[in-house]
């Protein structure tokens, strides 16, 4: 009940913080969205120093007011606190308190205190916090949000508004939950901002379900120390998936993803849960192009890879310098073509599948959201892709889904699982097309799994059990006989009814069966007749 109160009083801060915004003029504003993602943060960061420093000295879990008690601490007993801290929350100094700045609100000039306090808490924390470009940049936390109203006279009373809905609210009794809590607040809090369709590369938002599912048949038994992947990462929804699925503490992320709003996102989804540890690996650029992660000269390879990457983009500004020899192993299906017309539907895809292949480890698994066009294309490049998962004996299965599961496309989409030891074969192809409920989500149609449905796929899947009609279980050999198909309709039997009947039935359906093809002979021979009388009829007139 706590938790659910929570998490009613967390959406009431984040609309009360849209609501700001809007009075405004920023409401659905391109800035809206750094705005209210960065202030919350802010408030967690803050909440989560006196959740910590709480932790560490008696006297301030004792105190009514914990903060007077910390400014009577000299400057070194402070700076020892500091350094006590978790080394994966934010160090703050005293004046970056959210109480200090409520405190100084009627004062001149607070939108620049406001800006100047984010801004110190970003320097003082970069080496943390920061999320790298591919050209090793710094993305630091916070940008100076008052600049973002046009009318430099409402600045001190935009910043005096935000900091008034802080002040009231406290995440400290929450920071006990874990990813499910912090799951749904993230989504809610990016729901108006994670929208197909915008920039270089869209914003893919995977379903909640689709990640669980993804993340549960991938880890089936317990891992530890782990390295996971997305080179397509959005806002880490796969991700987080995938590091609850293995324990926070048991793995570290890597992740690029060419789009800087979509690097922030994952920032926070990471601050969100636990996983900070891994914010120095997250990288803005384009995976395609320009690979960042390595292990020397090499690509490092990874033990989970998760993605759901952009399915047509155009890509041919940089196409030609995919098709080098440096890219001859990792591309080694081929370069999609360039369209005379319509190079936004350049297959882009094609060439994430084979760098994620490249990219596994030696006992690497990975999980891909690919169309469902893709599992039984006869030629091309996806039919060499699907070849090589054959003969390299690295696929563990697909799972087709039903279709809208993506409320904002109509194609229908397949999860491809890959394992490079699953060399003995016994590989699951799952057609789950015909589960869930169809919903209204906007003007779009989307499939909604229940959590029976989900379990359904991920239990039948993982214990390898072939159900009529629903999934089978197959060989490497049996996939080359079917013309390397990987759909698991046209592995399914066609079912034949037979029916004992006695010698005297049989003839008596013979003799219909007779009877009936006699009836139809006369008939045709009647009609025959006519149609030559009428046209006797015609040739004397």
């Amino acid at each position: 009940m706590v938790t659910q109160d929570f998490t009613v009083q967390t959406k009431e801060l984040i609309d009360n913080l849209k609501g700001v915004c809007t009075s405004y003029g920023l409401g659905n504003d391109g800035n809206e969205f750094k705005i209210i993602t960065q202030v919350f943060l802010y408030k967690f960061m803050n909440d989560k120093f006196g959740y910590e420093v709480k932790h560490i000295d008696a006297k301030l879990k004792e105190s009514d007011n914990w903060e007077q008690v910390i400014a009577g601490y000299s400057d070194n007993q402070y700076e020892m606190l500091l350094l006590q801290m978790n080394p994966d929350s934010a160090k703050l100094k005293r004046e970056h308190y959210l109480s200090y700045l409520y405190n100084k609100q009627d004062g001149e000039e607070f939108a620049k205190l406001f800006d100047d306090t984010l801004r110190d808490i970003a320097i003082f924390n970069n080496d943390i916090f920061s999320v790298k470009t591919a050209t090793g940049a710094k993305i630091t936390l916070f940008d100076e949000l008052s600049n973002y109203i046009t009318d430099s006279s409402q600045r001190d009373n935009f910043c005096k508004a935000i900091i008034n809905q802080l002040v009231n609210f406290s995440f400290e009794k929450i920071f006990s939950q874990k990813f499910d809590f912090f799951s749904t607040i993230f989504e809610y809090l990016i729901k108006d901002y994670n929208k197909d369709g915008g920039g270089k590369y869209a914003e893919y938002y995977t379903p909640h379900a689709v990640a669980k599912i993804m993340a549960a048949i991938l880890v089936d038994g317990p891992v530890s120390n782990v390295t996971c992947n997305d080179p397509s990462a959005g806002s880490g929804t796969l991700l987080m998936n995938l590091a609850h699925a293995i324990g926070e503490d048991r793995c570290t992320i890597y992740s690029q993803d060419i789009s800087q709003k979509s690097s922030s996102m994952l920032r926070l989804n990471l601050i969100l849960n636990n996983l900070v540890h891994s914010i120095q690996n997250i990288i803005q650029g384009n995976t395609i192009l320009a690979p960042y992660h390595k292990d020397g000269e090499k690509l490092k390879k990874f033990d989970f890879i998760v993605s759901n990457p952009p399915f047509k983009l155009d890509f041919s500004d940089y196409a030609a310098d995919l098709d080098s020899k440096q890219n001859a192993e990792r591309f080694f299906a081929g370069i999609p073509n360039i369209p005379k017309k319509d190079k936004d539907k350049m297959s882009i895809y094609l060439l994430f599948i084979q760098h994620i292949m490249y990219s596994l480890s030696s006992t690497g698994k990975a999980a891909i959201v690919v169309p469902t066009g893709f599992i039984t294309a006869q030629s091309g490049i996806e039919k060499k892709i699907r070849e090589r998962l054959v003969e390299k004996k690295m696929l563990r299965g697909v799972v087709s889904m039903p279709s809208n599961i993506f409320a904002t496309t109509g194609t229908n989409v397949s999860i491809l699982f890959l394992d490079k030891a699953n060399t003995k074969g016994d590989i699951v192809l799952m057609d789950a097309s015909k589960l869930g409920t169809t919903v209204k989500e906007g003007k779009n149609q989307k499939t909604v799994l229940s959590d029976e449905e989900e379990q359904l796929i991920i239990n039948t899947f993982n214990q390898h059990k072939a159900v009529e009609d629903f999934t089978v279980v197959v060989s490497y050999d049996q996939i080359k006989e079917k013309n390397y198909s990987f759909s698991a309709g046209q592995y399914f039997e066609v079912k034949i009814e037979y029916t004992d009947i006695t010698a005297e039935e049989f003839e008596a359906k013979m003799n219909g069966f007779k009877r009936n093809l006699a009836s139809l002979f006369a008939e045709s021979k009647t009609l025959e007749m006519e149609i030559q009388k009428q046209l006797n009829s015609l040739s004397y007139e």
